[in-house]
């Protein structure tokens, strides 16, 4: 209560200037207006620039101030400054995280700032906006190019003073690309990232066709991608939020099982989910381990650098299961996490909750406006500058005229007027004239000027049919979307999971026992093993995808070896492969394992099948491309993770491997020219991995061996063999087929040149698909899709017919050991001691 006035009592109170209100009303109405500002001027972004307002007004700024990406960075304190000074009035240290978020690559999937200094990571803060510095990043420039060009509406800044933008005119959907989130006053937004290629293709779709579905757009966008990397888990919610604008999806962390030590296996986390960093869940685990809610982990050590990237590498305790220790870090840490889609944006000033044909057409309909608008913007500029052309061809041709004129006018109001009436010019042409230099009125400048007229009207009229006709408009609207995915796009970095495959459940052992079981791989490179050792049944064929081209049965705590082209063997353990059931009876490896996730290959270098690991190993025979061949002793070594098993010739390369099973076996050689070599595996003595192999076919000149392998000799086998011409690139050829049987073809003396297995007819010199082996056969494709093979009709020397599709692999039932192998260390004939292949 203020004190009464000095040297008097206080007046009595003016009742007319006491205005009686309803508190709940203004309460009401005051809330309101808060709600409204919030909403529009804060929290929520625009859905055509996909920006709220203080980021708009940092770029703005930013491109005010000329921080492009090729000048040097500037302090941020400097940027906050200018921005809060001329048009954001509210705190330096919103500004300032709204700026360090745009320039956080974990953060946004294209940033628009280039920041120098420390901007923060997932678990710290950035530094004071006085020791980092930014400018613009090349992104940012896609956002406030055209501004010069009136392609967007300026408002008043606060005061009156300035102008700004009301929407930068975005060059691509950065709303869908960046993602954003942001708390309104009963309303909130929360959008992931995508990526921008996706964006775009999806966004040019649209252009061209806009009746088409949410599932036509899908195809483009089949999910977010988020800047970490990651695995989205779970695709239904997100169909959900493409369609309704609201959805939940499960992200996890990118990880792989590995050897870390010679005797310790160890979970490798190379990427997290979005928004979770290292130290939170490195703390959430040490917890658990603490309170004995997790077990199982022996280490935890984060070795994350700049150089290599995240890299959490998880130690698991001896006889523990790292699957099921897997899942328990996955259902108790943020290595699995949730984020909610919500997509929130201003439509037409208005809060609006978008999906994604929404979202997509909101962005098409504001770049063809701002298109339109640069194009009646830089016809008005051609227009009038053809105009001022014409005017100076027209007094360069009577510059005598126009000098004297000029010259014996009292003043320039009267040499404008006389200009205008004598050349019959306009008020804009005669202050033209005027404000000349002498120099422009050379012969050659005239020639220039006639060059400009005439360039000026062909740009006019380009720019008119533009703006005639809109097909012509939205062309070039998806022409320049489409350069900016060239020039700024990256692949996708989150991989999208239908489900998380087969989850341990809660009866799960964390101990693995060591059943028998049966790794497998496929013609396409995946790699697993079955849950069980039930035979693979002999029409290994009849799953829905893929065919086997290798399988050795061992125990889950076993070993394998994987055989590769360049003649080493890599140890594989089979713990580390997905675990998948029998489907139908037949594996299916659809859900498998890329083989470049266990074995680094080098250039040219493929693999070519498994290999059993152990003291009861059979040996393994090999061919090479020049005809040797070789039967390996089993003598691997116990304590290195690869070697070699052949010593093989420069150029040299192994086009086939196989496991002798049975004395009984044949080895077959078919080269490219289409002669067919068998003989008996006990022709070939076995030899140690230093050893260079022996004769095992003979070549003509230019000849090669095309396939290498081993026919068992119980049971029906066949012969596959397909011509066509050695000018066409491999694997765009089906060839002429021919299937048959084996036993068209004699055996013959290992080292001599075989028989003829397949005639080529006019216009084919080799083969271009060769295999032997038992029945049944199965064939596949590049991409693993199954292809019927043919009866086994075929002669020995016979031709073959057009083949339907091309073959990529074929592969014969999974064999088992149920007796006893051909001996390592003899069983040999006296064939078998000829002249090894290193001797002329």
């Amino acid at each position: 209560m203020a004190g009464p006035r000095p040297g008097g009592e206080n007046p009595p109170p003016d009742d007319s200037q006491i205005v009686d209100i309803d508190v709940s009303e203004e309460m009401r109405n005051a809330f309101l207006e808060y709600s409204v500002s919030v909403i529009h001027s804060r929290a929520l972004p625009d859905a055509r620039d996909g920006l709220k307002p203080v980021q708009r007004r940092i770029l703005y700024s930013m491109h005010e101030l000329g921080l492009r990406p090729d000048r040097g960075h500037v302090k941020s304190s400097r940027v906050v400054g200018d921005v809060m000074g001329k048009y954001h009035p509210h705190g330096d240290q919103a500004i300032y995280d709204a700026l360090v978020r745009m320039a956080q690559p974990f953060a946004m999937r294209l940033p628009l700032v280039d920041g120098h200094g420390n901007f923060g990571s997932l678990d710290a803060g950035p530094a004071a906006s006085r020791y980092t510095e930014a400018r613009l990043a090349p992104a940012a420039l896609l956002m406030v190019t055209g501004l010069d060009e009136e392609t967007v509406d300026e408002v008043p800044n606060y005061d009156d003073q300035l102008l700004q933008p009301a929407v930068l005119p975005a060059a691509y959907p950065n709303l869908l690309v960046n993602g954003t989130t942001g708390i309104a006053v009963g309303m909130a937004t929360s959008m992931p990232p995508h990526n921008l290629i996706e964006v775009i293709a999806a966004a040019r779709h649209l252009i061209a066709h806009p009746n088409c579905s949410l599932t036509d757009l899908m195809r483009f966008v089949p999910g977010p991608d988020l800047p970490e990397g990651g695995r989205i888990v779970g695709l239904d919610g997100i169909r959900d939020a493409y369609l309704s604008g609201r959805g939940v999806f499960r992200t996890r962390a990118t990880t792989r099982i590995e050897k870390i030590t010679p005797r310790r296996t160890g979970i490798v986390v190379t990427e997290l989910p979005y928004q979770v960093g290292p130290e939170k869940v490195t703390a959430r685990i040490k917890e658990l381990v603490q309170a004995k809610k997790l077990q199982g982990i022996s280490d935890l050590k984060d070795l994350t650098d700049r150089k290599n990237g995240l890299r959490l590498v998880i130690e698991i305790k001896n006889g523990f299961n790292p699957d099921a220790v897997l899942e328990q870090l996955y259902k108790l840490t943020p290595m699995e996490d949730s984020f909610g889609i919500n997509n929130v944006a201003l439509v037409g000033g208005q809060p609006r909750t978008l999906g994604l044909k929404e979202l997509l057409q909101v962005f098409v309909d504001f770049r063809i406006d701002v298109v339109r608008r640069r194009t009646t913007y830089r016809l008005g500029k051609r227009v009038d500058e053809l105009h001022l052309v014409d005017g100076l061809l027209i007094a360069i041709v009577d510059i005598d005229e126009v000098i004297q004129i000029i010259r014996s006018s009292d003043d320039t109001e009267m040499a404008r007027t006389r200009l205008r009436q004598v050349f019959d010019l306009t008020q804009v042409q005669a202050d033209y004239i005027l404000e000349l230099r002498l120099r422009r009125l050379t012969k050659f400048s005239r020639i220039e000027l006639e060059n400009r007229r005439d360039t000026l009207r062909a740009e006019i009229a380009e720019l008119e049919a533009l703006l005639a006709d809109d097909a012509l408009l939205r062309k070039l609207v998806s022409s320049e979307l489409a350069d900016v995915a060239k020039a700024h796009g990256t692949p996708r970095r989150t991989v999208l999971l239908e489900s998380a495959g087969t989850p341990a459940t809660a009866t799960t052992p964390l101990e693995v026992a060591d059943d028998p079981c049966w790794v497998l791989l496929s013609s396409t490179g995946l790699l697993a093993r079955t849950a069980g050792a039930d035979p693979i049944p002999a029409a290994g064929g009849r799953a829905k995808h893929d065919a086997i081209v290798g399988a050795v049965r061992t125990t889950a705590r076993g070993q394998v070896g994987v055989v590769t082209t360049a003649g080493r063997m890599v140890r594989l353990p089979a713990l580390d492969l997905p675990t998948l059931p029998l489907t139908s009876g037949a594996p299916n490896l659809a859900g498998g394992t890329p083989l470049k996730a266990f074995v680094e290959l080098a250039r040219n270098e493929r693999v070519l099948t498994l290999a059993t690991i152990g003291p009861d190993a059979p040996t393994l025979a090999l061919g090479t491309a020049t005809g040797v061949v070789k039967r390996v002793s089993p003598d691997y070594p116990v304590g290195r993770t690869e070697w070699e098993v052949i010593a093989l010739r420069p150029g040299d390369s192994v086009v086939g491997a196989a496991e002798v099973l049975s004395a009984d076996d044949d080895l077959i050689f078919i080269t490219a020219q289409a002669q067919l070599l068998r003989f008996p595996a006990t022709a070939v003595r076995p030899q140690g991995r230093a050893a260079s192999g022996m004769a095992g076919i003979r070549l003509a000149p230019k000849d090669r061996v095309a396939f290498f392998g081993v026919v068992p000799s119980a049971g029906e086998a066949i012969v596959v063999t397909s011509s066509g011409t050695s000018d066409a690139l491999p694997g765009t050829q089906a060839g002429a087929l021919k299937v048959a049987p084996y036993a068209e073809y004699p055996p013959k003396g290992r080292g001599t040149g075989g028989v003829r297995a397949h005639r080529f007819l006019k216009g084919e010199d080799v083969l271009v698909l060769a295999w032997a082996g038992a029945l049944p056969a199965r064939a596949s494709a590049a991409n693993g899709v199954a292809i019927e093979l043919p009866a086994a009709t075929g002669k020995r020397d016979g031709s073959g017919i057009p083949a339907a599709s091309i073959i990529d692999s074929i592969a014969g039932p999974p064999r088992e050991l149920t007796g006893t192998a051909l001996a390592a260390d003899g069983g040999h004939t006296a064939e078998s001691d000829d002249v090894e292949a290193t001797e002329e």
